[in-house]
């Protein structure tokens, strides 16, 4: 694979064709911001937190989807890609709650976002779901970057048990027919709380310790509904 010599914040660096302007990025120490990427998921550029500005291009470009090119210089930090990621963050934090999601709070400190400038938006207003033993699901709290879906589909488990539904603002995370968890093709792997990045999902044992049960409390409220066949010896 030939290699591509690009400009990045003024830096010429030189990095194999196809690579993304987020990895090259990474080559110099040059860190954009993520947030629905995930290394070991498919990149789709849904939260728009990683664009760039580059040269001759009109619109800002996802960084984690854009690859780069002969010549291309980029700005990962100019006036314009910051402002854009503080409003993406600024309605993020007008939409959702974000108490659990340190790393994008940390991404509001850094780029100097307010978090009340939009008092009037509407809020996400979803009701806690609690229909199995092994995890919550808090989409009060979802910032819809699809990570959950994809490891539950082809990025990991193969086993499609949720994906989107809705549209516009009432666009949400759901199961087939609304279905609980149980009655699904759900395996309980735990792979979609392990890459929710704002608490959306959680396992149920954390939830309930967190809600001060006592532990054998947090063991009746967590056992499954069938009983294990002890091998015959």
């Amino acid at each position: 694979m030939a290699d591509v010599t690009l400009n990045i914040d003024g830096d010429s660096i030189t990095v194999p064709a196809e690579t993304t302007i987020l990895k090259a990025a990474e080559t110099v120490g040059r860190r954009v911001p993520t947030i629905c990427y995930h290394d070991h998921c498919t990149a789709n550029g849904l939260c728009r937190i990683c664009v760039v500005e580059v040269a001759g291009a009109k619109p800002l470009l996802p960084a984690c989807l854009s690859r780069v090119s002969e010549g291309m210089k980029v700005s990962t930090s100019s006036a314009r890609v910051e402002r854009s990621r503080r409003t993406i963050l600024e309605m993020l934090a007008s939409a959702v709650d974000l108490s659990e999601a340190p790393e994008i709070q940390r991404f509001i400190d850094e780029h100097r976002a307010d978090r009340s400038r939009f008092p009037e938006g509407e809020r996400r207003e979803v009701s806690l779901l609690d229909d199995n033993p092994m995890y919550i699901r808090d989409y009060a709290k979802c910032i819809l970057c699809w990570r959950c879906v994809q490891v539950c589909a082809d990025d990991a488990q193969f086993t499609y048990a949720i994906n989107f539904k809705g549209r516009g603002f009432d666009t949400g995370i759901g199961t087939f027919f609304d279905k609980p968890m149980p009655e699904t093709s759900c395996v309980f792997c735990g792979q979609c709380v392990g890459v929710c990045p704002t608490g959306a999902l959680k396992p149920k044992r954390e939830a309930l310790l967190e809600n001060g049960l006592a532990l054998d409390e947090i063991m009746q409220a967590t056992r499954g509904g069938k009983k294990r066949r002890r091998k015959s010896p």
